[in-house]
């Protein structure tokens, strides 16, 4: 008894030692296990990656390339990444006493690179469950897909593509559990046990931005799909609700601008919006300057003089129709369908890439408008409903995203803008090297070809000089013969208006149009040939003397003023325009006899008809334009001023009295035709 007195408290002494070491064991035996977990499922998981994008992608050829890209997204991205992630662990192997600390550095290291990829790779999973499921109602399609997927990966079984594709998201969701378990069998007092925390925290926060960066991709993909609508689809939207929400959003702004209430500003976003605009403006100008450009290829191409009789034989003549001909059957073609393959359609691609992000910019606005109207009353009532709590959300997801986004979507639009303009050089010195190897064997044959450079340069110059010369002779000599300005014939009509602007600015103001002119900014006018205008100023708002201020009777407008001449007014238009006027005293309640219309163009005169015209009875007669009319009576039977009895070549017969005008006075001196 004493003896086993004596062993009993032995025993009871080596009791807590030996479950302490067993503990110890069972925790570092769980430890290892979780680790092992980690590495072999991290190597299972990378092959089958591997697999979906190098045999099951290929073997999927029936599919457009487009929806291919939707479905694997960057998954070549995903697999580059994780695996340099499982060489560095399975290389924590070697060191066994330090492996949990390194694993937990490794998730550390490969923080940034994991959420790159899958913040990427989980944003596209929803469109390309929307694309298996656009499969699965063509029975023969997803009959080949499944066939394809179960002889590849048997275990994916009737899910097919969903279980491939959701792979991924699975296992970065598993990461921070896989450190967890490891944790939980890792002694506190450990030195990676801290470690080990730091990166299951990490992974936490990989998750948590990728879900947020998901969010936000999907509420500007809501709002670049709206702004994609058509007019009958918008209308289509529009309820009380929306229209509710619309009227909320310009009384807030109302506000602002009234002072009310304070604006939200944001320099930051300020300055990227402002950056976006300026690329998206240096990209219409180019592609407005691109598309100037083919068209005048495509006239210049359509101009084949070597193909005209020239009527001169042999020499250099020859030679250049020869040249002229073979550019025009191979060289500017060619350059032609690799300009518009290599710069015009890129421009028309990062143009639409463009309209994307420009959509987004306009709708922050909107939501702009909601969250500082949400903002306002949270800050009086102190709380607000769930949506206007959305909206809120809605507004912090989308200027995140576009803060985040702008800075890179900025410079890629430069450098691809910067790149197309680059090969739009490049082409044309490639055009000029081919235009100067194929006219080489014709230079051979033009009679200065044996002069070197500086001696042509000076024999074209010395002849240039003296055409000059002679050019300049002909055109002092023809000034001092040149007929006095004539008036151009007025419009049909206009008379009426050359009245208004003659009684208001007086002779001095009007000119005459020489030649038409399409406007091409919004303060810029579209006029005719022969149109009447007033000057008002002489110079734009910028000072530039070449553009003036005119007034059409109107329209107010500018005008190159190069297409201006002064109008001569005709004696007789303001003698005319008292007797069309009626009298001062006409309204007076007597009725008076109306007197009879008095015609805009005298009787038994010579007036020129502007338009041809042609007769549609015996009682017409019809004309030439330019062809000298002489007027018998400006009326018909019935006092109508619009029609004119005139006789031309021995005929008398009605025409329009707007088809006419008066013939300029003979110039005294000048040009005269042989007798």
């Amino acid at each position: 008894m004493a003896e086993h007195g004596t062993d009993e408290p032995s025993s009871s002494t080596e009791s807590p030692d030996g479950e302490g070491r067993d503990s110890g064991d069972r925790l570092l035996l769980h430890q290892r296990l979780a680790v092992r977990e980690l590495i072999d499922t991290e190597a299972s998981y990378l092959h089958m990656l591997q697999l979906c994008a190098s045999d099951i992608r290929s073997r999927l050829q029936q599919l457009p390339q487009g929806d291919l890209d939707v479905l694997f997204s960057n998954i070549d991205d995903v697999i580059e990444v994780n695996s340099k992630f499982l060489h560095d662990l399975q290389e924590t192997a070697s060191r066994e006493d330090e492996q949990v600390h390194s694993i937990g550095n490794l998730f550390l290291e490969f923080q940034e690179e994991l959420e790159r990829v899958y913040k990427v790779y989980c944003a596209s999973y929803d469109q390309a469950l929307l694309l298996v499921e656009t499969y699965r109602k063509e029975p023969e399609l997803q009959r080949e897909i499944q066939g394809i997927i179960e002889a590849a990966v048997p275990q994916a079984g009737p899910s097919g593509l969903s279980f491939l594709l959701v792979i991924p998201l699975q296992r970065i969701t598993k990461y921070p559990l896989l450190l967890q378990k490891i944790l939980e069998n890792t002694d506190p007092d450990a030195s990676a046990y801290p470690v080990l925390q730091r990166a299951a925290s990490a992974l936490q926060d990989v998750n948590a931005n990728i879900n947020e960066y998901k969010r936000r991709k999907e509420v500007a993909s809501k709002y670049t799909r709206v702004g994609q609508l058509t007019l009958r689809e918008r209308l289509a939207r529009i309820n009380t609700h929306t229209l509710s929400k619309k009227t909320t959003r310009l009384s807030q702004l109302l506000k602002q601008e009234a002072g009310l209430v304070p604006r939200t500003e944001d320099k930051e976003f300020d300055y990227l919006e402002e950056r976006l605009h300026w690329v998206s403006l240096c990209v219409t100008e180019t592609k407005n300057n691109v598309a100037v450009y083919l068209a005048n290829l495509e006239a210049f191409l359509r101009f084949r003089p070597q193909e005209s009789e020239l009527d001169i034989p042999g020499g250099p003549v020859v030679q250049y129709c020869s040249l002229m001909g073979d550019l025009q059957l191979q060289a500017f073609p060619d350059f032609k369908q690799r300009l518009e393959g290599l710069v015009w359609q890129p421009l028309c691609s990062l143009a639409k890439a463009l309209s994307g992000p420009q959509n987004l910019v306009k709708k922050r606005l909107d939501k702009l408008l909601d969250f500082e109207r949400v903002e306002e009353k949270l800050s009086e009532v102190g709380s607000v409903t769930y949506e206007e709590q959305e909206a809120r959300h809605t507004y912090q997801a989308l200027n995140s995203l576009l803060v985040a986004e702008l800075p890179q979507l900025n410079q890629l639009a430069m450098r691809w803008l910067g790149q197309i303009l680059h090969t739009f050089v490049d082409l044309q010195r490639d055009l000029a090297k081919q235009v100067l190897q194929r006219a080489e064997g014709s230079l051979a044959q033009l009679p200065h070809h044996h002069l070197s450079e500086p001696a042509f340069r000076k024999l074209v110059e010395d002849v240039l000089g003296q055409t000059g010369h002679q050019l300049r002779s002909f055109q002092e000599s023809f000034e001092k013969v040149l007929p006095p300005p004539t008036v151009q014939p007025l419009l049909p009509g206009a008379e009426r208006q050359v009245q208004a602007l003659l009684s208001r600015y007086g002779p001095e103001k009007l000119y005459q149009v020489t030649s038409n002119i399409s406007g091409a900014g919004t303060l810029d006018l579209t006029l005719l040939r022969g149109q009447i205008v007033a000057l008002l100023q002489n110079k734009d708002t910028k000072g530039n003397s070449s553009r003036w201020l005119v007034d059409t009777g109107g329209h107010r407008g500018y005008v190159p003023a190069g297409k201006l001449e002064l109008y001569h007014v005709i004696p007789g238009q303001e003698e005319v325009k008292e007797q069309v006027q009626p009298p001062k005293d006409s309204h007076h309640l007597t009725p008076e006899p109306s007197p009879a219309p008095v015609p805009s163009v005298p009787t038994v005169t010579q007036v020129v008809a502007v338009y041809p015209f042609v007769a549609r009875s015996s009682h017409e007669v019809s004309l030439q334009a330019g062809q000298l009319v002489t007027v018998l009576e400006a009326q018909d039977k019935k006092g109508n001023p619009e029609w004119s009895l005139v006789e031309v070549n021995g005929q008398r017969g009605y025409v329009p009295s707007s088809f006419l005008a008066r013939a300029p006075s003979p110039a005294p001196w000048g040009w005269s035709l042989p007798s």
